[in-house]
């Protein structure tokens, strides 16, 4: 549901303050920008009770609802759910006091580029995950990456999920869709709809890791049948692009092991996440494997081109050779001295013409004979 038919037009503009009629006006004042609901930024919301979504007219009527319903039964079982794509600054901070999000969480999801990490602030865990992508080959060709990557930061409290989604990959509307398709998934709570967004980030990493190690086996069957230096550079590209995912999986193997013995778990949700963790330690280790293989694919290209550099070399140093034979015999007797034997001689020339063939003929065969030729 677009925010633009929750929302009246908000001024964006900023607040000055007045001054006194008569009064000399104030300098040195910055302008104060209020925090605002989000707008454009706010891909969808809903309030569920009971694994239902109820309608709400917006996001604080939507609070309103959940909280009341929570109050009045023994077993909380409503939340809101808020969905942001690449926030401004103000509708994070709306979204802070509404939900009592921690400065330090708000900060890092507004400016982005985090290092994956789960932290917990009071009675919230704040998630940080990395997403992924495999480019398509036109695309890889004209950005110079094979693996896209964004960020999607998660606010899980007990009555509420606030995701916020940084680049073009992995959106979760397909998510949100089968959540609340099926009653029995959406009534999990804020853990459920983590755990689903987490299980569904791991398995792009496996989709991604599975791709480049398909690129990998390519590249290393086109590394020994003729190597050039476009492969070498495809294979540092392939090298650089594990490296970026490698860092994407790797600082959250350690937190989401750890994550099934926070208490702020419902235990029927820990092997849930235990499962994800067992996901995410194959990814590292997939990563790892491609990672080394990577390293002995380069390793096996820089040798064959040396090997192959060094073939021609000695097929050249060979053709000099055999090429030095007849230059030597024409340099000599082109001197052109009077006096010079077999100069007047009638069949100097052929004998010489034929010294040129045998001694030329008996260094081709010495070299092939070696393998230099």
């Amino acid at each position: 549901m677009r925010s633009s038919l929750l929302f009246p037009r908000i001024n964006r503009h900023t607040r000055v303050m007045p001054t006194r009629l008569g009064a000399a006006p104030m300098k040195n004042v910055e302008p104060i920008v209020r925090c605002v609901p989000p707008s454009n930024s706010l891909v969808e919301f809903g309030a569920y009770v009971g694994g239902k979504k109820v309608e709400a007219g917006g996001i604080p009527e939507a609070v309103r609802l959940v909280r009341e319903h929570n109050e009045v039964n023994e077993v909380p079982d409503a939340y809101v759910w808020v969905g942001l794509h690449e926030p401004a600054a103000p509708e994070v901070e709306w979204l802070a006091e509404v939900f009592g999000l921690h400065p330090l969480a708000v900060e890092d999801a507004i400016k982005a580029h985090q290092r994956p990490k789960v932290e917990r602030y009071g009675d919230s865990l704040f998630v940080v995950l990395k997403t992924v992508a495999f480019l398509d080959h036109e695309v890889a060709a004209a950005s110079s990456e094979i693996i896209g990557t964004g960020e999607i930061m998660v606010f899980v409290g007990p009555d509420f999920v606030v995701t916020v989604r940084h680049g073009r990959y992995c959106p979760l509307g397909e998510i949100r869709e089968k959540l609340e398709a099926k009653p029995k998934l959406i009534a999990r709570g804020p853990t459920g709809v983590l755990h689903a967004i987490a299980d569904h980030v791991v398995d792009k990493y496996l989709q991604v890791a599975d791709l480049m190690q398909a690129e990998l086996e390519e590249v290393e069957a086109a590394v020994f049948a003729e190597v050039s230096s476009r492969d070498i550079n495809r294979i540092y590209q392939l090298k650089r692009e594990m490296l970026e995912l490698k860092r994407a999986v790797g600082p959250l193997q350690t937190p989401f092991n750890a994550l099934p013995q926070r208490r702020s778990i419902p235990s029927e949700m820990r092997e849930y996440f235990r499962d994800v963790g067992d996901h995410l330690s194959r990814v590292c280790e997939a990563v790892q494997a491609s990672n080394e293989l990577s390293d002995s694919i380069l390793q096996a290209a820089l040798a064959r081109s040396n090997a192959l550099a060094n073939e021609d070399m000695r097929k050249i140093s060979s053709w000099v050779a055999i090429i030095s034979v007849p230059t030597m015999i024409a340099g000599i007797y082109g001197m052109n001295f009077e006096h010079m034997p077999e100069l007047r001689s009638v069949y100097g020339y052929p004998i010489v013409i034929g010294v040129m063939v045998v001694a030329c003929t008996l260094l081709h065969r010495a070299f092939r004979r070696n393998g230099w030729l």
